[in-house]
This record gives structure tokens, C-alpha cells and sequence, in this order.
């Protein structure tokens, strides 16, 4: 049997160990489970895609790519600071 160690943030394992848990599952079976199936699928077992922008950050992000509704350039970090508490 082979061993497989992983390194990943801690508040994500924790997270995932209490998920797991209410699943009662433990982390190393869940990932066994995540393996298998992805063996089965011959792929992720789920879709790998973007998510949906919501409409006001597909708005930004349109403005941002147009270059409209745009503020600045600001001297300095404090300058941004400010135009942000501004609004």
C-alpha cells in the first residue's frame, strides 16, 4: 500500500475534516473515495468549470476591459485609501 501526504492549508483540512465527519466519513477515506472515482469517471467525478460571474462582477469586469468607470491613477496607497472610503 502507498502512502500519499499532501500539503494543504490548515483551515482547509479542518474544514474538510469536520465536513467529512458530519459525512462520517474520515479525510483519508474521503480522498480514497475522490481516487476511485476518479479512476471510474477517467477524470475529476465532477465538472471542472468556471462559476457563474454575478451581474456586478461581469459588469466590472466588462468596464475594467473597456476602460470606463475607471478611477485613478493615485499617487500613493493612501490616495487609494481614501478614494475607497469615499464611496
Amino acid at each position: 500500500m502507498a502512502t500519499l501526504q499532501v500539503c494543504i492549508d490548515d483551515n482547509l483540512k479542518a474544514n474538510s475534516d469536520t465536513l467529512f465527519s458530519s459525512l462520517g466519513l474520515d479525510t483519508p477515506t474521503a480522498v480514497r473515495i475522490f481516487l476511485t472515482m476518479a479512476q471510474e469517471y477517467n477524470g475529476f467525478p465532477f465538472p471542472i468549470n468556471h462559476r457563474p460571474l454575478s451581474a456586478e462582477s461581469a459588469e466590472a469586469l466588462e468596464d475594467a476591459r473597456l476602460h470606463r468607470n475607471l478611477h485613478g491613477p493615485y499617487a500613493t496607497a493612501e490616495d487609494v485609501a481614501k478614494a475607497i472610503l469615499e464611496d
